[in-house]
C-alpha cells in the first residue's frame, strides 16, 4: 500500500509501541512524497493509523511499518524467509514458511532457470528465499532470485543448524547497524547466518560446539539491551575458550 505524503512520521514515534487506532501521522497537505506502509499501518481518509500493536519502525528512505513479536508468520511481499520444502510438483516446489498456508515456488524461479535444468529438492531441503506475492485469496509465491533477477545469497541452505524464534526477534537480527549479539560474535569467531523474517535462524562455523555457542547467544539475546548483549556473548566465549 502506497500513500502520497511530504513529511516522515514524526522521529518521536518511531520506535515506540503504537496499538490500533493510533494516529501517526496527518496527511491532508501532505503532497509530493510517496511513503511505502508497511505491516500494521493504513491509511484512513487523511490519516495514517495503526491496526496491530507493535512498535513503530522506519527504514530508510521511506517505509514505515508496525513490528510485532509472534511465532506465527504472516508472509508480505519482498520478505526475505527460510522454508523448508515439504513436496514437489511438476511445476513447483510446495514450501513450509511458517504461515497460515503453504507457499509454492515454481521450478523457473531460479537464476538463468530453464526446463532443462530444473533443481532437484528432497523433502526437508532448507531454502532461503524472497516472498514475491503474498495475499489472503492464494498461496505465497517464492523465489530464489532477487528483484533483478539474480541468485544472491539466495537458494539450499547445507550443513549447519536452523531453530526457531520470534518474529521480533528475527527483524532485530536484521536491523541496521548490525544487531549487537551479531556484532560482538562477529568480533570474536567466524560463522555464518541467514535469518528469515518468519523466524527462522540458520547459523553455520567450523565446528558443532561453536555453532551451539552462535544459536545460544541469538535465541537468549531476544529481551536483553545492547549492552546486556554484548555481556552475554564475552561470558560465552569465556566458557567456550576454558571449555
Amino acid at each position: 500500500m502506497e500513500a502520497d505524503l511530504s513529511n516522515p512520521c514524526p522521529q518521536s514515534l518511531i520506535n515506540e509501541n503504537v496499538v490500533p487506532g493510533d494516529v501517526v501521522l496527518d496527511v491532508s497537505s501532505m503532497v509530493n512524497q510517496t511513503v511505502k506502509l508497511g505491516v500494521g499501518l493504513r491509511q484512513e481518509c487523511d490519516s495514517l493509523s495503526v491496526f496491530k500493536a507493535g512498535k513503530l519502525r522506519f527504514l530508510k528512505p521511506n517505509k514505515y511499518w508496525v513490528e510485532s513479536s509472534h511465532k506465527r508468520y504472516v508472509p508480505s511481499a519482498e520478505d526475505t524467509v527460510l522454508g523448508i520444502v515439504v513436496d514437489s510438483k511438476p511445476d513447483n516446489f510446495l514450501v513450509d514458511i511458517k504461515g497460515p498456508s503453504l507457499a509454492f515456488l515454481p521450478v523457473l524461479a531460479f537464476e538463468g532457470g530453464t526446463r532443462r535444468n530444473i533443481p532437484k529438492f528432497e523433502v526437508g531441503t532448507l531454502l532461503y528465499v524472497r516472498v514475491v506475492k503474498a495475499n489472503n485469496s492464494m498461496n505465497p509465491e517464492l523465489s530464489c532470485t532477487d528483484a533483478s533477477g539474480k541468485a544472491a545469497e539466495f537458494g539450499p541452505l547445507k550443513d549447519g543448524y536452523m531453530f526457531e524464534t520470534s518474529t521480533g526477534l528475527a527483524r532485530m537480527l536484521r536491523s541496521s547497524p548490525t544487531c549487537p549479539v551479531l556484532e560482538a560474535l562477529g568480533k570474536k569467531m567466524s560463522f555464518e547466518t541467514a535469518i528469515g523474517l518468519n523466524g527462522r535462524v540458520w547459523v553455520n562455523a567450523p565446528s558443532p560446539s561453536m555453532i551451539i555457542l552462535v544459536s545460544n547467544a541469538i535465541i537468549n539475546s531476544e529481551f536483553l539491551s545492547g549492552a546486556q548483549q554484548r555481556i552475554m556473548v564475552e561470558k560465552l566465549v569465556q566458557r567456550f575458550s576454558d571449555a
